[in-house]
């Protein structure tokens, strides 16, 4: 099966071998987190729409007795109760932040390599419980819509697409993408915004959103945005403008700026997320992504108690 996927991806995008093989590996590593780590956490912390009425059957010891259908006992002479199901199937989209601040990172991997192993384990976990799902791949606009589906070379193709879509633009617009997930998914979803959330101006939308869908924000973190590394005289580049500027990063004042902004920034995310009622886990380059997602399950397993 896995053969024969591959040589579907190379005949379609014409991929390198040198990249099969980082896709190959990322979808066992991925895979293996999603069904051993993580296994029934999902399911439990993201619960269905609701309830379905499955069949009546006779009434045992330590049953409920407001299951009781007391049409159908009275009918029988004795008492039956009514079974019900979870109404399981949910639809999971995935907003991917393709812009030019992912191509950064100072430790173990790049933003949107660790964006790509989120999305995966998240990926794999829904099919894995026969969800659907989609993704958005976004920057200031729109870049690709992949619609919600079941099955593992769906997911094959949304890996490959992650690694391997170059976006027309290198600015974020996080407002654009989730006004266009509320014209496009019409049903609750539930939602992952997978992004360095390094934009503003998205207030009214990701409130509007949250009412709607079942929305989290991962946000992709690195070190060096924390605190700026003290390297002596640096040429830096900002990735989604392009604009470069020489920094003397040993500057007591330029560290003490850089902290700021980004405690700023960071206060200011947080107190939106907030206000919103929406969850959120930070997860940085130089660290497991297992710890964050671990805790964000738990607390919703807490909170659907």
């Amino acid at each position: 099966m896995l053969l024969n996927i591959t040589q579907t991806l190379k005949a379609q995008s014409m991929l390198s071998e040198e990249l099969l093989k980082k896709i190959q590996g990322f979808h066992f590593r991925t895979r293996y987190l999603a069904n051993d780590l993580f296994a029934g956490q999902y399911e439990s912390a993201f619960k269905g729409q609701g309830i379905e009425f499955a069949e009546v059957r006779e009434y045992q010891p330590g049953d409920d007795i407001r299951t009781i259908d007391w049409n159908v006992s009275a009918r029988f002479g004795h008492p039956f109760v009514k079974v019900f199901h979870e109404e399981r199937e949910l639809t999971v989209m995935l907003l991917l932040d393709l812009s030019g601040s992912h191509l950064f990172g100072t430790k173990s991997k790049f933003k949107r390599e660790l964006l790509a192993e989120i999305a995966g384990m998240l990926a794999f976990l829904a099919i894995r419980t026969n969800d659907k799902v989609g993704a958005i791949l976004f920057s200031s606009q729109v870049e690709k819509y992949i619609p919600p589906r079941k099955g593992a070379a769906h997911v094959w193709r949304l890996i490959k697409e992650i690694f391997t879509y170059e976006p027309q633009q290198l600015t974020t617009n996080i407002d654009v993408v989730l006004n266009y997930l509320n014209r496009v998914v019409k049903r609750q979803a539930i939602v992952f915004l997978i992004s360095d959330c390094l934009d503003t101006g998205f207030d009214r939308s990701i409130k509007l959103t949250a009412k709607k869908h079942d929305l989290t924000v991962i946000r992709i973190c690195d070190p060096a945005e924390d605190e700026l590394p003290n390297l002596g005289l640096m040429t830096l580049q900002d990735p989604e403008s392009g604009q470069v500027a020489l920094v003397n990063t040993r500057s007591k004042a330029l560290q003490e700026k850089w902290r700021d902004y980004q405690k700023q920034h960071t206060g200011q995310l947080a107190e939106l997320i907030k206000k919103a009622g929406v969850d959120m886990e930070e997860v940085y380059t130089n660290r497991s992504a297992v710890d964050p997602l671990t805790r964000l399950f738990n607390r919703r397993r807490q909170r659907i108690k």
